[in-house]
């Protein structure tokens, strides 16, 4: 069971905060773009993983290029993205027919690496979801208005992608009304009652929004491919 596997990757930004004309998920790193970093890792960890890109619509062709150029062996798919992240999801899930293991993953997330996809996989099978998170291990205070205290660090967890479920916890919460508490997949099948359970992340697994997180994201990729 749950032979089958999805990525669908969001791909919706148009890289406002890095200060880009380009999307950031269509910037060059080590002469490939982030989006492309992004797919090889879903690639490497298994060759027959269908790939849903999800895009604005005026990149699509953009994508499109970017995939025939490379020739890869899997099924390909796009999506134009939605308002919200919540929406941009439930358009990719629009190609989910059939019973899978469907990973939803941030483009920009490009450092992962093939074993975290395995990883999400095998536990998404066991218990129906895997949220890759790693500790925090900074200072952390909550604010609660002009006010704020000290939290214990080591009951909090940072919270990253490709959050992975069995097709059919995701589907069936992706059909709830739209909430602001939507930020990622996890609170979205948390809200339809059922339990989510997290898996081991990667410090590495870093979302590229700004420059810093470029020249982050260059050092490490040059690091593993030298």
């Amino acid at each position: 069971m749950y032979s089958k596997k999805i990525a669908i990757i969001v791909a919706g930004g148009t890289g406002q905060r890095m200060g880009s004309v380009v999307p950031k998920q269509f910037l060059e790193i080590e002469h490939k773009a982030i989006l492309l970093h992004t797919i090889d890792q879903f690639v490497a960890a298994f060759a027959d993983i269908e790939i849903v890109i999800v895009l604005p619509e005026v990149y699509i062709n953009e994508g499109k290029k970017i995939i025939e150029k490379n020739k890869f062996k899997n099924t390909f798919d796009f999506v134009v993205g939605g308002e919200t992240r919540f929406q941009s999801v439930k358009n990719g899930l629009s190609k989910v027919t059939t019973s899978s293991i469907v990973f939803v993953h941030d483009a920009v997330r490009c450092l992962l690496t093939p074993a975290l996809v395995q990883r999400c996989y095998q536990q998404a099978v066991e218990k129906g979801s895997a949220i890759p998170a790693v500790s925090a291990t900074d200072t952390i205070r909550l604010m609660e208005g002009e006010k704020h205290h000290l939290i214990n660090r080591e009951d909090v967890m940072l919270i990253q992608t490709p959050q992975t479920f069995q097709s059919e916890i995701l589907l069936k919460a992706f059909e709830q009304n739209y909430q602001a508490s939507f930020t990622d997949e996890a609170n979205v099948v948390e809200a339809s009652g059922v339990p989510i359970f997290l898996v081991e992340g990667e410090f590495e697994n870093i979302k590229i929004t700004r420059p810093l997180d470029m020249a982050i994201a260059n050092y490490i990729l040059t690091k593993r491919f030298s």
